[in-house]
């Protein structure tokens, strides 16, 4: 006779709280990019953006394309060495979208991502325009398309 022990996920107090999910920094058709080593269920908390907030005056004069604004008067700068969540990749069809709540930027997972699968999120249209379309977007679905 067996008996299977099954075990609940650790309950998180709050939607907002990244979960204990492993990720790694590898490879990607971007450069670097950031995957998940253990799946990851839908609407879960993978990780929070974190970094220096930088005056409004540091934002035209900074040298960092890690830069979250949350609001007219705070922007995070999260170079990725210090912010892992910086590693995440853009896409024009993601797997992922930041959340911003009471002040911090939480990365949600939009639908359930893979075991090995890359972890990505639109960045939106401004920085779209400004850094992404000089050079052609790199995305599963823009290559699709050109393909």
């Amino acid at each position: 006779m067996y008996i299977t022990l099954l075990t609940k996920p650790k309950k998180r107090k709050n939607k907002f709280e990244p979960g204990d999910f492993k990720t790694a920094v590898r490879r990607s058709s971007a450069g670097l990019g950031l995957f998940a080593v253990d799946e990851i269920p839908k609407g879960a908390c993978i990780i929070e953006y974190i970094g220096r907030t930088i005056t409004p005056a540091e934002e035209y004069t900074i040298n960092s394309k890690y830069l979250f604004e949350i609001h007219s008067r705070r922007t995070i700068d999260g170079k990725p060495r210090m912010n892992r969540a910086g590693y995440i990749n853009h896409s024009c069809r993601p797997n992922a979208e930041p959340e911003i709540r009471k002040g911090r930027v939480f990365i949600m997972a939009k639908r359930k991502i893979l075991q090995g699968e890359e972890i990505l999120y639109d960045y939106g249209k401004e920085y779209w325009k400004e850094y992404i379309k000089p050079h052609g977007c790199r995305c599963r679905k823009c290559k699709e398309k050109k393909g």
